[in-house]
């Protein structure tokens, strides 16, 4: 939300209107430039977006999901998720299409919400994981229905989501030996790596 407030105040990211600035581009997740050496555009992509309806849509959804996963994880595998997510998302977003300037945390929040999918199943919670697995139909349908959302960011982020609770599921079952909070953020840390480094090499 803040930087969105700097972004307007840069004259980019309209309240209603997408609008661009150098901050935009400089910033913003861009094949290219990520290919120049300019990495850090994988994760402050991220924290950029194009309208109010943009963020708010994102920040809503980060909300609801966050207070479901971050009580039941814990702040620090919570943050490893969501930003293992973001990269995952980052790494989609250049395999499909390289050559477009993406912005948006909708990449991390699919992330959370297949976490949230596989996490309730494994913890036996069926009537969540069907509102939660309805929503991300919902927003796969979304995604590939309107233009300007970037397919590969809501795929991949979904995907690392996916991979990241599975680590964490399997420790709870008992799968990751006893102390198993260091080999589960561990597991995600290994995803966001791999992201990044496929990152590279798709840009």
């Amino acid at each position: 939300v803040v930087v969105f407030l700097i972004e307007i105040a840069q004259g980019s990211g309209g309240l209603f209107n997408e609008q661009g600035s150098r901050f935009v581009f400089d910033y913003g997740l861009f094949g290219p430039a990520v290919a120049e050496g300019e990495w850090y555009r994988l994760l402050t992509c991220g924290f950029l977006h194009a309208n109010l309806i943009h963020i708010g849509f994102n920040m809503l959804l980060l909300y609801f999901l966050g207070r479901l996963l971050e009580p039941a994880l814990g702040t620090p595998r919570f943050l490893v998720l969501y930003f293992a997510s973001l990269l995952a998302g980052s790494l989609g977003a250049l395999i499909l299409d390289p050559n477009s300037l993406g912005i948006g945390a909708s990449g991390a929040i699919f992330g959370l919400a297949g976490a949230t999918f596989v996490i309730a199943r494994g913890r036996g919670m069926d009537a969540l994981a069907s509102e939660v697995g309805f929503l991300i139909v919902i927003n796969l349908v979304f995604s590939f229905t309107f233009r300007n959302v970037s397919i590969g960011a809501h795929l991949g982020g979904l995907i690392g989501g996916v991979v990241c609770a599975l680590a964490i599921v399997a420790g709870e079952k008992g799968m990751l030996g006893r102390n198993r909070m260091p080999v589960e953020i561990a597991a995600m840390t290994v995803v966001a790596v791999v992201s990044v480094v496929g990152s590279l090499a798709a840009a």
